[in-house]
């Protein structure tokens, strides 16, 4: 692999890695750009186990060894001082390395759940955090794969990457339409839409669980508000998790994680 030592931190190499907290520039790069950045060896080698391109690495000469037997010949790996580091992202990297990694095609939709039983759908969750850690319950809690809707926050974003601790390249996932036409994809997989919220008619999730159909897609609405109307209309059956002590449900990510443990494989 090429190892280039930077000096600069206007170098036109580096612009990938430039001001990563700036959200408008972020988004620019990644979806729109076709890029998203991988934090971290371990973040990259699964990113590069599922099969994902990086453009190149940046690298601090102390983690420099920690990369090289991951990326290919042809991949160029950009050596920096932790200085130059901060200075292009915005915050001190501690995780040794960023990748500048090409963003794959999302499959079809039919593609992804061809084979599940229990999938996960996302509905304009927005805090990329939430979004990281539900896709870490999806893989530890056996759901099948992830899907999002059109404003839903990017799993490939790098905070949702490093919250999941690299899950997102593990759990197959992709967008789904508007719900006018979802819904109609999804039972046309076979799947019963139970929807995750508070409703005068709604089943415990233990309810639920007894009569757990073949094929189930739980539905998460987005922090504050929940589900949208549409999503509560797409649904089959509106599922909720009994609490007490006066609280009246759970932050989202908390939520998944004990309706994937209730609805897992038997």
């Amino acid at each position: 692999m090429p190892v280039l030592e930077i000096t600069d931190a206007a170098d036109e190499r580096l612009a990938d890695y430039r001001d990563l907290t700036d959200v408008a520039l972020r988004r620019v790069l990644e979806p729109e750009g076709g890029l998203y950045i991988a934090e971290s060896a371990k973040v990259i080698a699964r990113a590069l186990a599922a099969g994902h391109r990086p453009r190149s690495v940046l690298v601090q000469e102390k983690w420099l060894a920690d990369i090289e037997d991951l990326v290919d010949a042809a991949t160029p790996v950009y050596v920096v001082t932790p200085g130059i580091a901060e200075s292009l992202t915005g915050y001190a990297v501690h995780r040794g390395a960023l990748a500048a990694m090409h963003r794959p095609p999302l499959p079809a939709v039919a593609d992804v759940v061809g084979d599940a039983r229990l999938v996960v759908v996302l509905e304009d969750i927005v805090d990329h955090t939430n979004v990281g850690a539900i896709f870490r319950a999806a893989a530890g809690l056996g759901a099948d794969a992830v899907l999002v809707s059109p404003r839903c926050a990017d799993p490939l974003y790098r905070r949702s990457v490093r919250v999941s601790m690299g899950t997102v390249f593990q759990v197959p996932w992709t967008r789904l339409p508007e719900w006018s036409e979802a819904r109609g994809v999804l039972h046309e997989a076979g799947f019963e839409l139970a929807a995750l919220a508070l409703a005068d008619d709604a089943v415990s999730l233990d309810a639920f669980s007894a009569r757990r159909p073949e094929r189930v897609a739980l539905m998460l609405g987005a922090e504050g508000d929940g589900l949208s109307r549409r999503a509560l209309e797409a649904a089959d059956t509106v599922v909720t998790i009994p609490m007490a002590g006066g609280v009246d449900s759970l932050n989202v990510a908390a939520a998944s994680a004990v309706a994937l443990w209730e609805l897992r494989a038997r």
